[in-house]
C-alpha cells in the first residue's frame, strides 16, 4: 500500500495518478521479463547454444529486479541506457525496444511459430492487416527486401488500395529499415513512441550495423543445405505454427545455428501461398537476431531459367548465379 501524503483534492489526485502510472510501468518490466523468459525457454527446447539461452535468462532476471520502468529508459535514455543496465546487450536492448514500440517481440513471434510475411508488411507505418493480405496474394512475395523491388519496378501499384502517396510513404520507410539507419537519440525515440503507429526500423546503437549483401549467398546457402539436411533425418525440433494448421500439429522444423558471430534461425515457409504451391517443404525462410543485424531471407528452389533447379536467394539471383557458375562454364548446377 501506498501512503498519500498530501490533503489537498488536486494533489492527491495528481499522486494517485503518478503511483498508478508506476505500477503501470512497473508491471510492463514484469511482463517483458516474461518474454525474455519464454524466448529463452523455446531457445532451448529447440536446440540454441547455452551461451545464447543464458543471455536471455540473464536479461530476464534483470527487468524483474528492476525499480525504473524500461520505458522511461528508453524516453530520456534511448537504448544505450538500456545497454548500461546488468547484462542487457545490443540484441536485448533492441527487442526490448521492439516491444515498447510495437507491442510484441517478433522474434519470440516467429520461435511460436506465430510469424507471417503478412505481419511483417503489417508492422510497416501506412499498411494494415487488409493490405498486406492483399500484397502478399497478388506479389507472391515473403520479405522487406522483396517488397521493395516491387515498390520500385511498379507491382506495388497493381495492388488494390495502393495510390501514389501511399507508395510513397511505404517507399520511404523501407527506405529507412533497409539501410539500418539508427534513431538520432533520446529526443528522436520520445517523439516516435507517442506516434499512433509505431516505426520498426532495425538498427543497433552503434549505427554499424551489416547491410543484406555483406552476408554472401554460400553462408545462406549453407544454412539452408544444413536445414534441410537436419530436417530429412529427423533431427531438429518441430514446433506447431498457429497459422494453416487448425489440428496444432508440431510439423514445422526450426534450426537454430551460428556462423561465426552471426546467429540465424531456419524454417520451411508456412505462408498461404507455400501451401498452395505445395512448398512448405521446398522455401526456406532464414531469420538473422544478433547484435549486429536482424535480417531475413528466403531461399527455394528456382523453376525457371538459367539457374533452374538450384537453391537460390529470392532477390539476390544475380550472387546466386555467379556462385554457382565456376561449377561449370555452362552449367551452373554445382
Amino acid at each position: 500500500m501506498v501512503a498519500i501524503q498530501s490533503h489537498q483534492p488536486d494533489e492527491i489526485a495528481r499522486e494517485i495518478e503518478t503511483v498508478s502510472e508506476s505500477s503501470q510501468h512497473a508491471s510492463e518490466n514484469q511482463a517483458i521479463a516474461e518474454l525474455l523468459d519464454e524466448i529463452a525457454n523455446l531457445l532451448a527446447e529447440q536446440g540454441a547454444g547455452e551461451f545464447r539461452v543464458r543471455a536471455y535468462q540473464n536479461a530476464s532476471k534483470t527487468l524483474h529486479s528492476l525499480a525504473t520502468p524500461v520505458r522511461n529508459i528508453m524516453l530520456h535514455e534511448g537504448v544505450m541506457g538500456l545497454i548500461d543496465l546488468p547484462t542487457i546487450g545490443h540484441s536485448i536492448a533492441n527487442l526490448i525496444e521492439q516491444y515498447l514500440r510495437l507491442g510484441r517481440i517478433p522474434l519470440l513471434d516467429r520461435l511460436r511459430g506465430d510469424e507471417t510475411a503478412e505481419r511483417l508488411f503489417a508492422t510497416l507505418p501506412s499498411i494494415g492487416p487488409e493490405l498486406a493480405h492483399r500484397i502478399h496474394e497478388e506479389l507472391e512475395i515473403e520479405t522487406l527486401l522483396e517488397l521493395w523491388a516491387a515498390a520500385k519496378d511498379g507491382r506495388l501499384e497493381k495492388v488494390p488500395g495502393m495510390g501514389r502517396k501511399r507508395i510513397r510513404a511505404i517507399r520511404e520507410s523501407l527506405a529507412d529499415r533497409l539501410r539500418h539507419r539508427a534513431p538520432a537519440g533520446p529526443s528522436a525515440l520520445a517523439a516516435d513512441m507517442t506516434r499512433s503507429e509505431p516505426a520498426v526500423y532495425d538498427h543497433t546503437v552503434s549505427g554499424a550495423r551489416e547491410s543484406d549483401h555483406e552476408v554472401s549467398v554460400a553462408e545462406l546457402l549453407d544454412v539452408d543445405e544444413e536445414y534441410r539436411r537436419l530436417a530429412s533425418q529427423g533431427k531438429l525440433t518441430k514446433i506447431a505454427p498457429r497459422h494453416f494448421n487448425p489440428g496444432a500439429v508440431a510439423w514445422l522444423p526450426i534450426l537454430h545455428c551460428q556462423r561465426s558471430d552471426r546467429h540465424y534461425t531456419a524454417m520451411y515457409s508456412n505462408t498461404a501461398r507455400a501451401h498452395q504451391l505445395n512448398t512448405t517443404k521446398d522455401w526456406v525462410i532464414l531469420y538473422r537476431d544478433d547484435p549486429k543485424s536482424h535480417d531475413r531471407w528466403t531461399v527455394i528452389t528456382s523453376q525457371f531459367g538459367k539457374l533452374r533447379g538450384c537453391r537460390i536467394v529470392r532477390g539476390r539471383e544475380e550472387e546466386c548465379w555467379r556462385h554457382y557458375r565456376p561449377h561449370s562454364a555452362g552449367d551452373p548446377h554445382p
